[in-house]
């Protein structure tokens, strides 16, 4: 195991959890499979209780990932505020974020760096599993990749649909399915990335979101600031496992759509509730 404190970190990758240490768990493994390892994590912690502290500080201890966990109280599903706190926290330059619940494949943060642009984010791919393949999904599947070969999921019970080019998609195809695809390129916060200077610029997340989009409005006031979408959903994925979503509500979604109809109509590039907060602002 080797942590060497004097190389700096070019990335830091941002992971959210709240209260699923068997996911985090899992995800945590994945990335000391990473092909690069010249990265940091901070776990963005919306308020989980001791026993993912516990899990953390047992990572930090005996791993070789360099870790930092940004915790906060729970007050409710406050996934914005608590990403404000770890970008501010991160020492790279350039920024991956993805969630506690998803298994990054050993190449996630090599292609998130090679194909990096100046002026651009990245919009990359997950791949939902259901609960029973979830739980099935073991240290040494992770270990081996090959919870992220198709015939393997297939075999625990996976349906076969179109996607599964995600996960065979390489060279050639991999390109063709990236540009021709239908679905846009946003900024999905289980496996996105993009330059810190660029997500300062904008102030970050919007602290008066919610559940539902909230990812994406950043996403949306980086492309008004004239940041370019790159699609990358068939260049490199996380397996998203399974869970419930006891804390969203109803008027969570209405009260985000609200926010983003206005960044859209104003094409909006601050946010007066992002890592800069008006308070700050008006005190300065």
């Amino acid at each position: 195991m080797v942590k060497d404190d004097n190389i700096g970190p070019f990335v830091s990758v941002i992971v959210s959890t709240y209260n699923q240490p068997e996911w985090l768990k899992k995800a945590l493994w994945g990335f000391e499979q990473q092909l690069e390892k010249n990265f940091e994590i901070i776990i963005a912690d919306d308020g989980s209780t001791e026993e993912t502290k516990k899990l953390i500080d047992s990572f930090i201890v005996n791993s070789s990932l360099k870790i930092t966990h940004v915790w906060q109280e729970d007050h409710g599903f406050q996934k914005t505020k608590i990403l404000n706190k770890a970008i501010k926290v991160a020492k790279g330059d350039y920024l991956i974020f993805t969630d506690g619940d998803c298994i990054p494949r050993n190449d996630l943060v090599s292609t998130h760096l090679g194909l990096s642009r100046p002026g651009c984010f990245l919009s990359a791919g997950y791949f939902k599993l259901s609960m029973k393949i979830s739980k099935q999904i073991t240290k040494d599947d992770i270990v081996t990749q090959r919870c992220f070969n198709a015939k393997w999921l297939l075999k625990h019970g996976l349906k076969k649909t179109f996607k599964l080019n995600k996960l065979t998609s390489y060279g050639l195809k991999e390109d063709i399915l990236n540009t021709f695809t239908p679905t846009s390129a946003t900024w999905d916060g289980n496996n996105a990335s993009g330059w810190k200077k660029d997500i300062l610029a904008v102030n970050g997340f919007d602290e008066r979101m919610q559940y539902g989009g909230e990812d994406r409005e950043m996403g949306e006031r980086l492309m008004n600031y004239g940041i370019k979408p790159l699609q990358i959903r068939y260049s490199t994925v996380t397996l998203h496992l399974d869970h419930e979503r006891g804390y969203v509500r109803k008027e969570m979604f209405i009260k985000n759509k609200a926010i983003r109809r206005v960044t859209k109509k104003e094409k909006r590039v601050w946010t007066d509730y992002g890592i800069v907060s008006k308070e700050t602002t008006v005190e300065n």
